[in-house]
C-alpha cells in the first residue's frame, strides 16, 4: 500500500457542498455559482488554469503520479456546476413566462447534463487508475462509481431511455445498500441511506414506465437487475466489494468506531438517514454515558454514609442538575437539525423520499422533541429536590415550628410551572397522541403536578395571612390528585415508569403521600386562620384604614370615623335625650337697644395734618 494514498470521498463532499449552499431548498441557481467559483479557486490553487487573456492554453494530461486530492476536488465540482446548470436550464423551462424558449431552454439543458456525464467519466477513469497502483483506497473507488452510475441513469431517464436508466441505478442502488450494511461509522451508514433515498423514486417511476406490476417494490427490482448488469457495467465489481469488505474489517479491529446506539420507540427503531443529524445524536449519546457514569459513584456515596444520607444526597443532586446542561444543549441541536429537514422538505414541496411503510424525518423531530421536553423536566425535578432537601430542618427531640425561607416555596412554584408547560407541550406531540397509553401517562403526570404546585402555592399565601385563597388551593389540588387517581387507573403498564430513561415515575404510593401532606396542610391553615382572627374573612373592626381621599386631610384635621361608620350605615345612630326646648319671644317682645356709637378721631386742621401723612407722624 501506498503512503501518499489519497482519501478522496465523492458522496461525502458532494452532500456536504449541496446540503450548504442551496440545494437543501433545490436552489440550483445558487449551487451553480458556488461551484464556479469553488473549480477557480481550485484552478489557481493547482496552477491548471488556460493562461490570460484571450490566448487559450492546453493543459498537458495528468498523470497517475501527479494526482492530489486538488485535481479529483475540481473534477468533482466540474460535474456538479454542469450538472445544477442542466437542473436551473430545466426548472426554467417549466415556468409559464418562458413558455416560448422552453424548446431552446430543454436543449441546453441537455448539453449540460452530457458535460456533467463526461465530467464524471473523466473522474472515475483518474480513480480507477489510483486504486489500480493502490493510492486510492476501495471504499473511495465505491462512491465515485456510485456517484457516475446515479448521473448518468439520470441522464439516460431524462432522455426518456427507462431500460438502461433503471439498470444503471439499480447496481448503484445494490452498491449503496453494501456501503450502509459496511459502514465503519454511523455516519457513513447515514450518507450512503440519503443517496439511496434519492434514486429510490426515481428507479420506481422507471419500472413504472416499463410497465412492470411491482413498480412499486424498489429493493426486490434493484436486487434483480443489479445481480445480471453489475459485472457488464462495473468492471471487476465483485472484486472490488470484496477488497471493500476486507478493509472494514481492519478498521473495525483498529480505534473505537463512532457508531450510533440504535433508538428505539415503542419496540421499534426509530431511522437515522441524515449524516448531520447522525453528528448531533452522537454528541446526545455522549452526554448520556457521561450522566449514567456519574450516577452510579452518587448513589455509592449515599448509601455507603448512612449518617450523612441528607447531605451527600443534596451534594449529588446538584452535580446532577449540572450534569444535564450538556445533553440539554445536545439535545437542541439536534432538535434544531431535525427542524430544518423538515422545513427544507416542506419549502421544496418534495414527499418524503424514505421507503414506504418507514418512519419520516416528521416522526424523527417529534422523537427528539420528546427526549428533550422528557431531560428537560428531569433536570428540573430534580432541581426542585435539591431545593428542598437544602432547606429541609433537621430532625430533633422536640417539634418545634419549621422555618422555612420566605422564597423556597416561590422558586418550587416557578419551577413546577415550569414541568406543567413541557408536560403540556409533550401532550401535543403527534407521536404522544398516537399512543393512548403515554398519552395517558401524561396526562396523569400533568395533574399531579398541578396538585403540587397548588400545595407549596398555598404555603406562599399562608405567609402573608391570607388563609382563604390557601385554603382554595388545597381544594383545588385535592381535585387534581384525585383526577391523577383516575387516569392512573386506565392502564395496567405505565409506559413512562417502565421506559427508558423513567424520567418521571408515579406510583401510589407518591399520590399517597402527597393526599396526607395537602391534608395536614388544610388542617394547619384551618387552625392558624382561626388563631388568627377567628376565621373571620373581614378585617378588624377596631382598626381603620383610611381612605385614600383622607391621606393628607388627616395630616391636618383629626378624622371622626365613629361619625364617617354612621353616616355609611355600618353603626347604628345614637339616641338623642330630647331636651325641653325655650319659648321664642316675638320681634314685637324684644327690647330695642340703641346703636353703639362709632368712635372719630379728634379734628385736626392746619399745616401739621397735612404733613403728618408724609412723615408718617401722628
Amino acid at each position: 500500500m501506498s503512503e501518499n494514498k489519497l482519501s478522496f470521498r465523492a458522496l461525502q463532499l458532494a452532500n456536504e457542498q449541496r446540503t450548504a449552499y442551496g440545494l437543501r431548498y433545490n436552489d440550483f441557481t445558487r449551487y451553480r455559482k458556488h461551484c464556479a467559483n469553488r473549480t477557480h479557486r481550485l484552478r489557481s490553487t493547482l496552477k491548471t488554469t488556460h493562461g490570460k487573456g484571450r490566448e487559450f492554453k492546453k493543459l498537458p494530461p495528468l498523470s497517475t503520479d501527479s494526482i492530489k486530492d486538488g485535481h479529483l476536488e475540481l473534477l468533482l465540482f466540474e460535474s456538479e456546476r454542469a450538472w445544477a446548470y442542466s437542473q436551473d436550464l430545466v426548472t426554467q423551462s417549466l415556468q409559464p413566462a418562458n413558455e416560448d424558449q422552453a424548446g431552446s431552454l430543454r436543449h441546453s439543458a441537455t448539453g449540460r447534463f452530457r458535460r456533467a456525464v463526461h465530467w464524471s467519466t473523466q473522474l472515475l477513469s483518474h480513480c480507477q487508475s489510483l486504486y489500480a497502483s493502490s493510492n486510492l483506497s476501495a471504499e473511495g473507488l465505491m462512491q465515485i462509481t456510485i456517484y457516475t452510475l446515479i448521473l448518468n441513469g439520470r441522464f439516460l431517464r431524462y432522455r426518456d431511455n427507462f431500460e438502461d436508466a433503471v439498470i444503471q441505478l439499480s447496481v448503484a442502488r445494490h452498491l449503496l445498500d453494501e456501503l450502509a450494511d459496511r459502514a465503519a461509522t454511523s455516519r457513513d451508514q447515514a450518507l450512503a441511506t440519503v443517496f439511496a433515498d434519492e434514486i429510490g423514486p426515481e428507479i420506481r417511476y422507471c419500472a413504472h414506465e416499463l410497465g412492470r406490476e411491482r413498480a412499486y417494490d424498489v429493493d426486490a427490482i434493484a436486487a434483480e437487475l443489479s445481480g445480471k448488469h453489475r459485472g457488464e457495467i462495473v468492471e471487476g465489481c465483485d472484486a472490488l466489494i470484496q477488497k471493500f469488505r476486507q478493509e472494514g474489517e481492519v478498521a473495525g479491529k483498529g480505534e473505537g468506531r463512532k457508531k450510533l446506539t440504535t433508538l428505539m420507540w415503542e419496540g421499534q427503531p426509530v431511522p437515522v438517514r441524515n449524516p448531520e443529524l447522525v453528528d448531533v445524536l452522537l454528541r446526545v449519546q455522549e452526554a448520556e454515558a457521561k450522566i449514567t457514569q456519574s450516577r452510579e459513584p452518587a448513589r455509592a456515596e449515599g448509601t455507603s454514609d448512612k449518617g450523612r444520607k441528607g447531605k451527600s444526597g443534596s451534594h449529588g443532586s446538584k452535580k446532577g442538575v449540572a450534569a444535564y446542561d450538556a445533553i440539554l444543549l445536545a439535545l437542541s441541536d439536534a432538535e434544531e437539525v431535525a427542524r430544518k429537514l423538515v422545513e427544507a422538505q416542506q419549502n421544496s414541496g418534495s414527499s418524503s423520499t424514505s421507503a414506504a411503510g418507514t418512519r419520516d424525518i416528521h416522526f424523527v423531530h417529534a422523537y427528539i422533541v420528546y427526549q428533550l421536553l422528557s431531560r428537560r423536566i428531569q433536570r428540573d425535578l430534580l432541581l426542585v429536590s435539591a431545593l428542598l432537601t437544602s432547606h429541609r430542618p433537621q430532625a430533633s427531640a422536640k417539634p418545634k415550628k419549621e422555618h422555612v425561607d420566605a422564597r423556597l416555596y416561590p422558586a418550587v412554584v416557578k419551577l413546577l410551572d415550569t414541568v406543567i408547560q413541557g408536560l403540556a407541550q409533550m401532550r401535543n406531540l403527534s407521536i404522544v397522541d398516537e399512543s393512548p397509553d403515554l398519552a395517558s401517562a401524561v396526562e396523569a403526570r400533568l395533574t399531579f403536578t398541578k396538585a403540587r404546585r397548588c400545595s407549596y402555592l398555598s404555603q406562599c399565601y399562608v405567609a402573608v395571612k391570607k388563609y382563604a385563597e390557601a385554603l382554595s388551593l388545597i381544594q383545588h389540588a385535592t381535585i387534581y390528585l384525585r383526577e391523577t387517581r383516575s387516569t392512573l387507573s386506565i392502564f395496567s403498564e405505565d409506559p413512562i415508569s417502565s421506559g427508558s430513561p423513567a424520567y418521571y415515575p408515579l406510583t401510589s404510593s407518591d399520590l399517597d403521600v402527597l393526599e396526607s401532606t395537602i391534608t395536614q396542610d388544610g388542617l394547619t391553615i384551618k387552625n392558624e386562620w382561626f388563631a388568627y382572627n377567628g376565621g373571620s374573612i373581614d378585617a378588624d373592626n377596631k382598626t381603620y384604614k383610611k381612605p385614600l381621599f383622607f391621606d393628607i386631610a388627616l395630616n391636618y384635621v383629626q378624622l371622626d370615623m365613629d361619625r364617617l361608620q354612621e353616616r355609611a350605615g355600618k353603626v347604628s345612630a345614637p339616641v338623642l335625650v330630647p331636651v325641653q326646648a325655650v319659648p321664642a319671644k316675638s320681634r314685637l317682645e324684644e327690647v330695642a337697644r340703641p346703636k353703639t356709637p362709632e368712635p372719630q378721631a379728634p379734628a385736626r386742621g392746619g399745616l401739621s395734618s397735612l404733613l403728618e401723612g408724609w412723615w408718617g407722624r401722628k
